[in-house]
């Protein structure tokens, strides 16, 4: 029976590594469809970065209420599963708390640590759900999280208040099974929480009780597996990415806007006839219609947003009522990188469907409404910039299709014709100083 559930174990665990890293390829494959773009520059910042954003959560201190809560759940899931590598172990070699005996009473003191993590992000789930769903706080309730998204966050909460629970049970269990003397199960001592359960067994035999801790052993490693593969179409693939996302963060102030070369390059020759290049110039494009013309950053801040709507909340355009929402703008952008990568992954190649980002996924009235005031940029916890897709969008939008209001149009002919926004000759622009 004991090999039977180690080759059980196996192949359940070969299956879902495969198909994790299956899931984690095509999305890396769906990035790099962006432009290049070179960010290994200043590798001590990037790190620092890494340390104080993604592991540190540095940005989300800012409330320190939530941000301890939010510590708490993420400590548990990255703490708590190191646990799983023994019950990995386990599984493999069939034996029983393995890492008991190496260990001495330390192992006694990590699994009581592991139990007050685990009833703390219990406690701290119950309270997410109950902020998202009873007091429904304004930044839950907008139309952006409308269907899934509200979904995917209730069923990350209450999956993770399960695999806690099943862990608690197996612990329970297990000493239960300890003080009854089963030669197997070796005596660790006793457990904070789940040997407040204890006593509840006393009248169960130890066979039940074998089976009861063998079945949350089970589920416990399955929800783990389950887990993990849930990932790559959940919000929650943040837990991974928020750690590159960090690491790649543009590092120039936020209020630098990054200038498009060729028409750097156009004024330049205005200026300077002579260093214009001879011959006939290659066709350009500017800006963004899809996916593909966005950086691969961006691509990347697209499956490495949370969905938590801190930066539609900063956003002014937002919060008076316009159309705009940078959490929609990285979702939108997310999913319609899907969608191009289900594409390409049909039929070998990119086929056309007569979509684009831009108009059929977010709008010119998005995109106009944003002011340009980095909000967003500035409150997202894990570095994200919608900023660079709206910018991209909305040069596409007026240099590619000449799509600008009115008042836009005037100004950008006096700076064609005039070097500046306003109505004047280059020659007559100081004449006002002459009545001083």
């Amino acid at each position: 029976m004991q090999y039977i559930q180690q080759v059980a174990f196996l192949l359940l665990a070969t299956y879902a590594i495969w198909l994790f890293s299956k899931n984690i390829l095509q999305i890396k494959k769906n990035i790099f469809l962006g432009r290049p773009e070179d960010l290994s520059d200043n590798a001590n910042l990037r790190w620092k970065n890494v340390i104080l954003l993604a592991l540190g959560q540095k940005k989300m201190f800012r409330n320190p209420t939530v941000a301890i809560m939010h510590l708490i759940i993420y400590a548990g899931f990255i703490i708590i599963n190191v646990e799983v590598l023994e019950i990995i172990l386990d599984g493999i070699l069939g034996t029983h708390r393995l890492f008991f005996e190496p260990l001495g009473n330390l192992y006694n003191f990590l699994i009581n640590f592991f139990e007050v993590l685990a009833v703390g992000v219990i406690a701290v789930c119950i309270i997410f759900l109950y902020r998202r769903n009873i007091m429904k706080l304004k930044r839950f309730m907008s139309k952006d999280l409308n269907g899934w998204p509200k979904s995917d966050a209730n069923y990350i909460l209450v999956t993770e208040i399960i695999l806690m629970s099943l862990f608690l049970t197996m612990n329970a269990a297990d000493s239960a099974i300890q003080l009854k003397g089963n030669e197997h199960y070796h005596a660790t001592g006793s457990f904070i929480f789940s040997g407040m359960l204890v006593p509840f067994f006393d009248s169960i035999s130890v066979s039940q009780l074998i089976l009861m801790e063998r079945s949350c052993w089970w589920l416990h490693i399955i929800g783990i597996f389950a887990f993990l593969n849930y990932l790559p179409y959940s919000k929650h693939l943040h837990i991974i990415l928020a750690f590159p996302n960090a690491y790649y963060a543009r590092l120039k102030p936020m209020g630098e806007v990054k200038n498009m070369v060729n028409v750097q390059n156009e004024v330049k020759y205005m200026m300077e006839p002579e260093l214009a290049p001879t011959g006939d110039a290659q066709p350009t494009t500017f800006g963004a219609k899809d996916v593909m013309d966005l950086s691969w950053k961006s691509l990347l801040d697209a499956y490495s947003c949370t969905e938590c709507g801190r930066c539609s909340t900063a956003c002014p355009a937002n919060q008076t009522g316009k159309l705009l929402s940078p959490r929609k703008i990285m979702m939108d952008t997310r999913d319609r990188l899907e969608a191009v990568g289900l594409n390409i992954k049909q039929n070998g190649e990119f086929k056309d469907n007569g979509k684009k980002l831009l108009n059929d996924y977010i709008t010119v009235e998005e995109l106009r409404a944003c002011t340009t005031c980095n909000a967003c940029v500035q409150e997202c916890p894990v570095s994200i910039n919608p900023l660079d897709i709206i910018m991209e969008l909305r040069r596409s939008l007026i240099m590619e299709d000449s799509n600008a209001p009115q008042e836009w149009n005037g100004m950008f002919g006096n700076i064609e014709n005039n070097f500046a926004p306003w109505k004047l000759s280059p020659d007559d622009r100081d004449a006002w100083t002459k009545e001083i």
